[in-house]
């Protein structure tokens, strides 16, 4: 098989409007939502976004070629790979927002570097988790029931993908629900255009179309300077930031986002080759993620707060006709976009609202997975795995609009709001290690309904620990902000002070040991019922 083939044209194209649209996300989440200079997107981060897509498309088309090589075959196709979705608005949202919120709660000097630095020690850690998880992925997902891993993610596909661009596409209905009737109406209809033009293509120019003619475009106003920044930003290594990253702090705080980010990674990418390979092309598992982690931590050793993920889509640019070219021009041509400067430029030209109707579908997408690919008795386990991350975006969304009114969290603010019937405590306590959560209540369910009582017990037993721990369900109130709380860390480092509480989730690990001690004694205290038995 040669490196470029005739189909390769179109599934470049399809798969770079694909990896443009979650850039032309990126860049107004950086500016707007952590107000991150352009110094800082256009020079460090998007450069560092560049190496992390080199490193991975260039290995998976070397890849392909080697398997066509080894069997003989010309049909042979590389598999997708680029920034994961739901690592993006997890970093932005979890990670980076918190930590500038935080930081300025505190008067630090500089918390746009503070955010970032969290970011990148997100992602580094998130990329040491994927390279070393190459080696038991198939392990993992044997001990994980699917329901968890898939309704923790299907909970961020609602929220903070689905539910905060359905308000954003209703906020310019014009853009928003014309882009959103053609989103639906190609996917979900199972269409296509005629001429074969890719359904990316024909809604972001719709939207960019319908954004200028509104006023929404040009974006920074008549005013912007939209070719300031072509320049060219050569990729810089930052393992002395990094290095002193790791030590600032950053670690503990966002175990809890990183951890089940990093492991649904992991696994959404296994399911990936997974379905390269019933689509004829089987891939090595081990290499194939071990690649995936690399370009993880490239991506944070060159600026980049961004992790990378193997794509779902793979029959689907197999049938285009793609092979190992495609891959290797969509790395190049993201690489000039992020080299050079052009993102501001095309910021400015299509704005975000043009393509949020298409990270809505993704959200959907996802968390309808959750239900397609679950048996049917499992499906309230789905639906509570939902819950945690719906809350925590709740959350968000009234932190968020207390701060723009000016209003400072605090014990008499909680109190009040408890006494309105707004368990507001109750919700921050769900909001932190949102993910863990998820995934234990999930799998919980999921052990209940099959009656595997010692698993069910084994999972309140990690819930118990981890809210002992401080990292679920622990939280302290930082100005305007909840950060994760972790006195017990503090006290075994010896920074402990008198009068602060060791254990802030002290009564829900209680709640989760009792769990437990009820799941060990469901077998001796409860018989199964009919299926037609009230119960």
């Amino acid at each position: 098989m040669k490196l470029f083939s005739p189909g390769d044209g179109e599934g470049f194209v399809a798969a770079f409007i694909n990896n443009l649209v979650q850039l032309l996300i990126l860049a107004p989440l950086c500016s707007g939502v952590l107000g991150f200079s352009s110094e800082l997107i256009y020079g460090r981060i998007l450069p560092g976004v560049a190496i992390s897509f080199l490193v991975g498309n260039l290995f998976y088309a070397w890849q392909a070629l080697r398997l066509a090589k080894r069997e003989n075959r010309t049909d042979v196709c590389a598999l997708p790979y680029g920034i994961s979705t739901p690592g993006l608005f997890a970093h932005v949202f979890l990670v980076m927002l918190p930590a500038k919120q935080l930081a300025l709660s505190l008067g630090l000097a500089d918390p746009e570097r503070f955010a970032w630095h969290a970011g990148l020690v997100a992602c580094f850690l998130g990329g040491v988790l994927e390279f070393s998880c190459a080696f038991i992925a198939g392990w993992i997902r044997r001990q994980t029931p699917q329901a968890a891993m898939l309704a923790t993610l299907g909970g961020v596909g609602l929220g903070f993908l689905g539910l905060a661009f359905l308000f954003q596409i209703f906020a310019a209905p014009i853009v928003g629900l014309t882009t959103l009737v053609l989103v639906f109406m190609v996917f979900f209809g199972r269409v296509r255009f005629r001429g074969g033009v890719p359904a990316t293509v024909v809604v972001l120019a719709v939207g960019t179309l319908l954004a200028w003619g509104t006023g929404l475009a040009p974006v920074g106003g008549p005013d912007a300077a939209p070719l300031a920044h072509l320049h060219l930003y050569l990729p810089r290594p930052i393992f002395g930031e990094l290095w002193a990253a790791l030590g600032g702090g950053h670690i503990a705080a966002y175990l809890s986002v990183v951890i089940p980010i990093g492991l649904l990674g992991v696994l959404a990418s296994l399911q990936n080759i997974e379905s390269a390979a019933a689509a004829g092309d089987d891939y090595p598992v081990t290499p194939s993620l071990v690649a995936n982690g690399l370009g993880t931590l490239a991506a944070a050793c060159f600026g980049s707060p961004f992790p990378t993920s193997i794509y779902i889509g793979h029959p689907a640019w197999k049938k285009l006709g793609a092979r190992a070219g495609y891959s290797v021009l969509n790395g190049a041509a993201i690489t000039l976009v992020c080299l050079t400067g052009t993102m501001a430029a095309l910021t400015w030209l299509i704005p975000a609202e043009a393509g949020v109707a298409i990270i809505l579908w993704i959200g959907i997408i996802i968390a309808a997975q959750a239900f397609e690919v679950t048996p049917k008795k499992h499906y309230p386990a789905v639906v509570v795995g939902l819950l945690p991350a719906l809350a925590a975006w709740t959350m968000l969304i009234v932190k968020t609009a207390l701060g723009v009114g000016g209003a400072m969290l605090s014990p008499a603010l909680l109190k009040s709001a408890h006494s309105a019937g707004v368990f507001l405590r109750g919700g921050f306590a769900l909001e932190q290690g949102f993910l863990y959560s998820a995934m234990i209540w999930s799998a919980i369910v999921v052990c209940l309904v099959d009656r595997t009582w010692l698993r069910a017990a084994a999972w309140a037993g990690v819930g118990a620990l981890l809210a002992l721990t401080g990292l679920m369900h622990s939280y302290a109130l930082a100005g305007r902000d909840t950060v994760i709380d972790l006195p017990l860390l503090a006290w075994l480092s010896g920074q402990w002070t008198t009068g602060r509480a060791l254990f802030p989730a002290g009564a829900i690990a209680i709640g989760y040991a009792l769990a437990a001690a009820i799941f060990l004694l469901a077998r001796f205290i409860t018989v199964p019922r009919a299926d037609d038995e009230v119960a």
